[in-house]
């Protein structure tokens, strides 16, 4: 009897239910209505979601102003490379970027750059987390190469990514006042507290013959330096922006807002091209219209597969 009492239990555990196939399951009949139900319901759902994620990126005031070919002299335009390598050439800028709607603080300072991959395989792996934490403390840096060290000394930060570091500059003039640009928590808290060491400072950096990018104050630790840390966060795509700053003040329609930039970094060895951004912000942040693109497209086409089935339902009704 007892016997017989465990076979029976042992039938009924989830276990044996699971290698039988004998679990309780939902089992749904997709009939004709129901389908038509569904994508009635999607339509419903993602054509007004859609449109309010179009209405929120339209409400953002954005300004972009290429200044890679203006900012280079007419003499020098025919050998922009050598231009730009040549240190003995100024490099100051002025441009003028005029506000055609009114633009609430803060308004969000970015340089893009165009045909620049960062998600190149050799350059994404260039670089040494563990070094960024820990400074000359870590020793093994053999995938910082090609710039590992100089002089037989360790760089810090090593690898091409903080080599190439983006070091144009810019000022903001309005009505012969400065703008002041806020320059503090542009990069993600995760990044300054947790990847980059509040002792770990720049060491070695940009002393060789082949100069990449912007320098690095050594005397401030890698978890203050922003810039870098912004830079160091790759871009999976050739066209990316990065945030430079914040201006803390409003814009109003028709302001003129000089731009005195130095134009340093080279993009013209590769065809690239540098852009300076003014964006506001919204509740869906930047602005971006796929998203909404995106469910409007998801919507209507929801919607015209459920009138499709319904004619089809009505004409054959078996």
């Amino acid at each position: 009897m007892d016997t017989d009492r465990e076979r029976h239990r042992a039938r009924e555990t989830a276990f044996y239910l699971f290698t039988q196939q004998s679990l309780p399951a939902c089992k749904p009949v997709l009939t004709p209505g129901w389908v038509i139900a569904i994508f009635l319901f999607m339509g419903v759902i993602f054509i007004p979601v859609g449109l309010i994620t179009l209405r929120a990126s339209h409400c953002v005031v954005e300004i972009v102003d290429r200044y890679d070919i203006d900012c280079v002299p007419e003499p020098s335009r025919m050998d922009k490379v050598s231009y730009i390598q040549d240190d003995s050439i100024p490099k100051n800028c002025s441009h003028f970027m005029k506000v055609h709607k009114y633009m609430k603080a803060p308004i969000y300072i970015y340089y893009q750059l165009d045909n620049y991959y960062q998600n190149h395989r050799r350059y994404v792996k260039s670089r040494s987390d563990k070094q960024l934490l820990d400074g000359q403390k870590y020793h093994d840096t053999s995938s910082c190469q090609p710039v590992e060290s100089n002089n037989n000394r360790p760089i810090v930060p090593c690898g091409l990514i903080a080599w190439s570091l983006f070091n144009d500059t810019f000022e903001f003039i309005r009505e012969g006042a400065e703008l002041k640009v806020n320059r503090k928590n542009i990069a993600w808290k995760s990044d300054r507290g947790h990847k980059f060491g509040k002792n770990v400072y720049p060491s070695n950096f940009q002393n060789g013959t082949l100069i990449g990018g912007g320098k690095l104050n050594p005397e401030i630790p890698l978890s203050d330096q922003e810039d870098l840390i912004v830079w160091m966060r790759t871009s999976a795509l050739p066209s990316f922006r990065k945030l430079y700053g914040r201006i803390e003040e409003d814009l109003d329609v028709d302001d003129v807002v000089v731009v005195n930039l130095m134009n340093n970094y080279n993009t013209y060895s590769f065809g690239g091209k540098k852009k300076l951004v003014l964006s506001t912000s919204s509740w869906l942040g930047g602005k971006n219209d796929f998203l909404g693109h995106a469910c409007v497209f998801v919507g209507c086409s929801s919607l015209t597969l459920a009138i499709i089935f319904m004619l089809l339902h009505v004409k054959y009704r078996r």
